[in-house]
């Protein structure tokens, strides 16, 4: 038996996970049927996790909206967060987005990183996605900051942005402790890469004397094959053997077939 001291909320929180669910859930629902109660928020989600786990999602979900009506910096958005993953168990995207816009308007920095995650996951089209994974990445949370990174930067190089795919990553790279170090400076390269073919293609098309030319040739060919682009290495060499200036030709089949240690 608990002692008669103990707060009505620890003797819930103790039925709860002694597996007495019923128990809890009569307590918690007295104390959250209180709309003065000072524990009015914390009780409603308790209730509602422990619905949840009795398998009564109407319940559960109502009792998290009543948290949620609150307003309480922190039980509110629990609750929030609650209903969100409630919603996007049984694929209701509208609802779910709603909730964790909800959670994201209780101004809890706490729960921002994981909020706009959710939001990026359930994003109605690309820009929507893009700016909630900037958010995520703006929180500086050291997971969620990578996870968002990484993300944003394959997308942006994608679409062939590989000088902003850089700069999320490098981004990221200064949160404090941040995640996956590794991977992002992968990624960086990659992006790198790409910025580097961009250089090469450019100084190809723009010409210039035979060695430069031939330079750019050799080095935009031999750099495609590092991003999967083996067909288009094979054209860059095409062009440079075939091209009209025959010094410039001659000194791309000498690029070619040079040995490199």
């Amino acid at each position: 038996m608990p002692d008669v001291d103990t707060h009505p909320l620890e003797v819930a929180r103790r039925l709860a996970e002694d597996g007495d669910l019923d128990g809890a859930a009569a307590i918690f629902a007295e104390l959250a049927a209180d709309a003065d109660g000072p524990d009015r928020a914390q009780a409603a989600v308790g209730l509602a996790v422990v619905l949840q786990e009795r398998g009564d999602v109407p319940g559960a979900r109502a009792a998290a909206r009543t948290a949620l009506a609150t307003g309480h910096p922190e039980f509110a958005a629990q609750a929030a967060c609650l209903l969100a993953e409630s919603f996007e168990s049984e694929d209701m995207t509208d609802q779910a987005r709603a909730a964790w816009q909800a959670a994201l308007g209780l101004g809890n920095p706490g729960y921002a990183p994981l909020a706009h995650m959710a939001l990026a996951r359930l994003a109605a089209d690309e820009r929507e996605a893009e700016e909630a994974l900037r958010a995520a990445l703006a929180t500086e949370d050291p997971e969620i900051a990578s996870r968002a990174a990484q993300r944003l930067a394959e997308f942006l190089l994608e679409e062939g942005e590989a000088g902003e795919a850089a700069d999320v990553l490098l981004e990221a790279l200064a949160v404090p402790d941040v995640a996956d170090p590794p991977r992002l400076r992968v990624l960086l390269g990659v992006a790198h890469l790409e910025l580097a073919c961009a250089e090469f293609e450019g100084a190809v098309e723009e010409g210039g004397d035979v060695e430069t030319s031939a330079l750019a040739i050799e080095l935009l060919a031999r750099t495609l094959p590092l991003r999967g682009r083996d067909e288009d290495a094979g054209r860059v060499w095409d062009y440079g053997l075939g091209h009209a200036d025959e010094r410039l030709a001659a000194q791309v089949r000498l690029r070619r077939d040079r040995d490199l240690l």
